[in-house]
């Protein structure tokens, strides 16, 4: 795998200029898809503004003046994800990164409180030891429970950086859910319906909204109504 990247060929998520300059930090393989994530680097510079140069976001994150869900991040090629929290604790601002209606990256600036927690959901799971269940999350996270209580679609609401489940959303008709893909990017919609598909073919959601996707992108945010709110309103 090549460790450069044009501008040219950087997904359409990122915030960057394309014939400006030739070149791009690329960020290292991690927790998020390269599509679905940015380098803590370009997000300095090119999403939130905090510098305008390569050299001084490099010189920020050295400092450790960058949080990424709770964490100090010490790499300006680690990748960040959507619903990662960013926190800049010299400004006291903190935000959380999403994908807005043309999936385009966006930070929503949110509260001190609403930095303790973020969102993941369960990819899949594993049988470990002792019988025990392992939750394999969005973000790489794997959090261990004593039993098999959980689903996969399932979202979980867990503090950071300590991974404590503070609440769980589960993939059900009636829920709220977030759309990481496809034409209702970035928009939410009520989950009416999902079918099952015995084939090779990805299952289907169905909206009451009035229409579907795969679910590979529904991320369920809530019962009757979301705990985030929508890039549209006062992002940065």
């Amino acid at each position: 795998m090549s460790k450069h990247m044009k501008r040219l060929t950087a997904p359409t998520s990122w915030p960057v200029s394309r014939k400006k300059h030739v070149w791009v930090t690329k960020q290292t393989p991690g927790a998020h898809a390269i599509d679905r994530s940015m380098p803590l680097l370009v997000l300095l510079r090119d999403l939130a503004g905090y510098c305008d140069t390569a050299r001084e976001a490099r010189r920020i994150i050295g400092e450790r003046k960058v949080l990424v869900d709770g964490k100090v991040a010490t790499h300006f090629k680690a990748p960040v994800g959507v619903m990662d929290v960013v926190s800049f604790p010299d400004s006291k601002e903190h935000f959380r990164l999403l994908l807005d209606r043309l999936g385009h990256f966006r930070l929503m600036r949110i509260t001190p409180e609403e930095a303790k927690w973020k969102l993941v959901r369960i990819e899949n799971k594993t049988t470990i030891k002792d019988g025990r269940t392992q939750l394999n999350l969005h973000d790489g996270r794997n959090i261990v429970l004593d039993k098999n209580v959980r689903r996969t679609g399932d979202t979980l609401k867990i503090s950071i950086p300590d991974q404590k489940i503070l609440g769980v959303h589960e993939f059900k008709v009636g829920s709220t859910a977030y759309l990481t893909g496809g034409t209702h990017i970035g928009q939410f919609g009520t989950v009416e319906e999902l079918i099952v598909t015995r084939s090779s073919s990805p299952n289907i959601v169905k909206f009451k909204d009035g229409f579907s996707t795969v679910k590979d992108y529904v991320f369920i945010v809530g019962g009757e109504s979301s705990e985030i709110a929508l890039p549209e309103v006062n992002a940065l």
